[in-house]
């Protein structure tokens, strides 16, 4: 046992539910308020006058945002791997050089985004086809959460990085007071109440990077002015290049994997931009299922720290405990998630906009999508467990195969044949056959890896 566990670190000899649990109800609370205020966003626009053209407008957008969020949390997810190994195994100076580093490699994130904002959101757009009403509100919005994106991504960071410590509580209020400033100021840009200017569109970009500005300033307040588990100082900093390695070792992949949503949703919407209403659908959905997936991924922020902790320790039974507490709790959330989506997906849908002809293209395809949420829930602990013990490449694999190899060939399959319920299947079809990867994938890791650590 490390020295790092006798001195009483928690993730090393708690209880494994309550542990977990009581790292990653936080996370999942205001995870799910994050939920709550993306689809609030939405359901304001959708009911501007001109509701199904802004929708379908942020529906395009989407896969730039998604990418924009990929480069965040994906880096930020690698110096939070590399802050639990090293404090598994009681090094506290990598540790903090490693949250020193996620700041400043945020920043260098950033100036990437700025270009982005500036120089690629008309031509992003265009390769849809986009004119008039839509184009104008698309450019709008992404050039603002884009060009802005900096307070978020340090956010992000810092967030990870105290989350590798155990603490979930700060990270927690650190989403919930950017959620609620949303929220406050959603309406009052989108229609203009009171001395707010109707901003329309673009309004539900100011107050979003809005709450991410609220958010990043507290989130710097904790960070230098409490004391931590983990010490961030520029004082005498130099750029380390071991550190970066073992941060991106990690990072690179995590951004890579979740760009491939990116592109998976841009390829989507290119499928479907054939079928009337599709991609409004299609982006409604993503919006929906966040309900879903953002408590899932609030879990992993439990899971995945005291996995990679417990790695690093080499303590095998805490690994093995952690893998089958996650996949239990994951497949309880899924299993609400597809009722929902199974029982009631009109009423769902009716929140955004109340179309007759969405509402009635919307019903089979939530339905049909939403028989992916149980598989995706036992790939997902299996992706945090890759991710926890360094082995980014194996994450990285299972959601290329996934979101490229699977559901892209297979969608335009069925577009090219069958109706377009029929394309909704890939998702099932994909998730399906990701789990039986991800199981592949662990069984080797067991037979390697594992074999290093204590019984």
């Amino acid at each position: 046992m490390s020295e790092t566990v006798k001195k009483g670190n928690k993730m090393g000899y708690a209880k494994m539910f309550p542990l977990i649990m009581s790292m990653a109800l936080p996370a999942m609370f205001s995870m799910t308020v994050m939920a709550l205020y993306n689809v609030v966003d939405s359901v304001f626009v959708g009911h501007l006058s001109d509701g199904t053209v802004a929708l379908e407008a942020t529906s395009y957008s989407y896969p730039l945002q998604m990418l924009l969020i990929s480069f965040a949390v994906g880096t930020a997810i690698g110096t939070n791997s590399l802050i639990s190994r090293r404090l598994g195994a009681g090094n506290q100076k990598e540790a903090d050089l490693a949250a020193t580093h996620g700041i400043i490699l945020a920043l260098f994130t950033w100036v990437l985004f700025i270009f982005i904002g500036i120089f690629a959101v008309k031509p992003f757009l265009s390769i849809y086809g986009c004119k008039g009403a839509t184009l104008q509100y698309g450019i709008q919005y992404l050039t603002v959460v884009l060009t802005l994106s900096g307070f978020s991504m340090i956010q992000v960071s810092i967030e990870k990085s105290l989350q590798a410590t155990g603490d979930m509580i700060f990270p927690m209020l650190f989403q919930l007071a950017g959620a609620f400033t949303n929220l406050i100021f959603d309406p009052l840009f989108i229609y203009g109440i009171g001395p707010f200017p109707e901003l329309r569109v673009m309004g539900a970009a100011v107050a979003t990077v809005l709450g991410q500005f609220v958010g990043m300033v507290f989130a710097l307040i904790v960070m230098f002015k409490k004391k931590n588990k983990i010490h961030v100082t520029f004082k005498g900093f130099k750029l380390n290049g071991s550190t970066i390695k073992d941060i991106y070792a990690v990072g690179v992949p995590s951004i890579i994997m979740q760009s491939i949503s990116s592109f998976m949703i841009f390829g989507m919407n290119a499928i479907l931009s054939a079928y009337k209403s599709a991609v409004t659908i299609l982006g409604v959905y993503f919006k929906l299922q966040s309900f879903v997936f953002m408590p899932c991924f609030g879990l992993n922020q439990g899971v995945l720290p005291v996995m990679g902790f417990n790695y690093g320790a080499k303590n095998k039974k805490r690994v093995y405990s952690a893998i089958k507490c996650g996949i239990c709790v994951a497949i309880v959330i899924m299993a609400i998630g597809t009722a929902l989506f199974q029982l009631v997906p009109d009423k769902l849908c009716a929140m955004f906009n109340d179309d007759p002809h969405l509402i009635a293209n919307a019903v089979p395809a939530f339905r049909t999508i939403s028989l992916c949420f149980i598989p995706a829930a036992v790939s997902i602990i299996f992706i945090s467990l890759f991710q926890a013990t360094g082995k980014g490449l194996r994450a990285l694999m299972l959601s290329f195969t996934r979101q490229l190899i699977f559901i892209l060939p297979v969608a335009f399959l069925l577009s090219r044949f069958f109706d377009l319920h029929a394309v909704w299947f890939a998702f099932p079809i994909a998730e399906a056959a990701t789990l039986v990867l991800a199981f592949v994938l662990f069984i080797q890791l067991t037979k390697t890896d594992f074999k290093k650590l204590d019984n």
